[in-house]
């Protein structure tokens, strides 16, 4: 019954994808589209802080848009959220990840010129992924940024140390498995760059469509709390009719001994 309840959005197969998809688009946007991080919001802000520092206005409009983009693009996939999260037929998640597909599409026909609408429609895209897709095999992860992976890698380690429980070693492994292909992300983006330029972010499409895919598998969604109750319904009836036939055993038992006595 454990595995029934499992989030297909939150399996490692799933995540694996997510992750490449967001390395390759951190590395699309810093190395192609003027060193503006699309998920790395944290290099943005020290990065916008040297420009305002060398009140260099302009170059710091680089850092802004991308920073406000990303927070608009939580507040939106928190709206979707709300208003889908009891849809059956199309998970709140995979309409998060349709119009993140949609965004980064035209991303790659946008010229070098419009660096600052490709950067703004990315970190949109990237803020409403890491916003919706925040677990993996039941742990808190980002697929779109390296530093709180690490930290949960290394803390987890550190546990298995004390304890020896290979539940904590399987978690370790998960986060460290995230980190590298986060990693292969972005070595694709930086191999593919000088050879589409553009275009590599359509790469990053492509395995958020596999990611998309994936979820049609198996969705039974937390947010149901009724798929529950019905599971607890039946756990409950099936009890029910088995104590009621330990009843009528007990009872068919006693009548048979009775009339033994009788004869």
């Amino acid at each position: 019954m454990r595995k029934s309840k499992k989030q297909m959005s939150e399996s490692f197969r799933t995540a694996a994808f997510l992750s490449v998809s967001g390395g390759l688009q951190d590395a699309y946007t810093y190395i192609f589209r003027d060193k503006v991080f699309a998920n790395a919001q944290t290099g943005n802000i020290v990065l916008l802080s040297q420009c305002i520092a060398n009140r260099d206005l302009e170059l710091s409009i680089h850092y802004i848009v991308p920073l406000l983009f990303f927070a608009v693009g939580i507040a939106v996939a928190e709206i979707i959220h709300g208003k889908f999260k009891e849809a059956r037929r199309l998970h709140w998640r995979q309409l998060v990840l349709i119009i993140e597909i949609a965004l980064l599409f035209i991303v790659g026909f946008l010229p070098e010129k419009w660096n600052l609408l490709a950067n703004a429609m990315v970190s949109f895209s990237c803020a409403m992924q890491v916003q919706a897709f925040r677990k993996v095999n039941g742990y808190a992860f980002a697929s779109t940024m390296c530093i709180g992976n690490l930290r949960s890698c290394v803390e987890s380690l550190c546990a298995y140390g004390r304890t020896r429980d290979k539940h904590i070693l399987q978690k370790a492994f998960s986060y460290l498995g995230i980190i590298i292909l986060f990693a292969v992300g972005a070595a694709l983006g930086g191999h593919f760059i000088p050879v589409i330029a553009a275009r590599t972010i359509w790469l990053s499409c492509g395995l958020l469509i596999v990611s998309f895919l994936f979820m049609f598998i198996r969705e039974e969604v937390e947010e149901h709390p009724e798929l529950l109750a019905d599971e607890k319904a039946i756990k409950e009836s099936f009890h029910n009719i088995k104590e009621e036939t330990l009843d009528v055993t007990h009872i068919l038992e006693d009548d048979i001994k009775s009339s033994r006595k009788d004869k």
